[in-house]
């Protein structure tokens, strides 16, 4: 399989700082882009467009971090992080507390598109305004949730590089919380969405 983190000539870790990152990848994009190769042969052209895509396929697969202990729980295991989906015990009040804002968001949303009334809609535009608010106040809980996360998920970090080769129990230990994490990391960006594509629909 590709090794994303080779391409990106960083090593194999849980966690990479997002700014440096993209101006890591910044600076090789423009060494590979094909634009410089514009005047060359079809196959030194086929060979820069391969090289500039391999890296923007790295980048998006390394830059959030879910993607990347997925990637990096393949690497290190052989296998895909396991898709449960049963929701963890400690987000369950959570993951009830998101099913029903929307729900009752999505109703909302009914009943404003059947309103036809300029009076009625000038009402529906300041609830509108009301319900914006739930949603965003949810998601400020949420983004608190996953400022955890990844607290959590530099102090792994540096376990693993300071233990993780010379210990190969700490390492799997650290595995196998990175693929819980993996997973987290995957409720919040499928929460988030929801409520951004609710916030949207309500400014409309």
């Amino acid at each position: 399989m590709t090794d994303f983190f080779v391409i990106l000539g960083e090593p194999h870790r849980p966690w990479l700082d997002p700014d440096t990152l993209k101006l890591k990848f910044l600076a090789l994009s423009a060494t590979v882009h094909p634009d410089r190769v514009h005047t060359g042969s079809e196959g030194l052209k086929a060979s820069a467009h391969k090289r500039y895509t391999d890296l923007n396929q790295a980048y998006h697969q390394l830059r959030r971090p879910k993607e990347r202990l997925q990637h990096l729980f393949e690497l290190e295991t052989g296998s895909k992080p396991q898709q449960i989906q049963q929701i963890p015990a400690d987000l369950m009040q959570f993951f009830l507390e998101v099913g029903q804002l929307l729900k009752e968001t999505d109703a909302f949303l009914v009943e404003k598109s059947q309103t036809s009334s300029p009076l009625l809609q000038v009402q529906l535009f300041e609830t509108s305004q009301a319900w914006t608010d739930k949603l965003n106040a949810l998601r400020q809980q949420l983004n608190a949730r996953q400022r955890e996360w990844l607290a959590e998920l530099q102090a792994i970090d540096a376990r693993w590089i300071e233990q993780g080769r010379s210990d190969p129990l700490a390492r799997a230990t650290m595995l196998r919380r990175l693929e819980e994490l993996s997973r987290l990391f995957s409720y919040f960006a499928r929460w988030d969405d929801q409520i951004q594509e609710r916030i949207v629909q309500l400014s409309l």
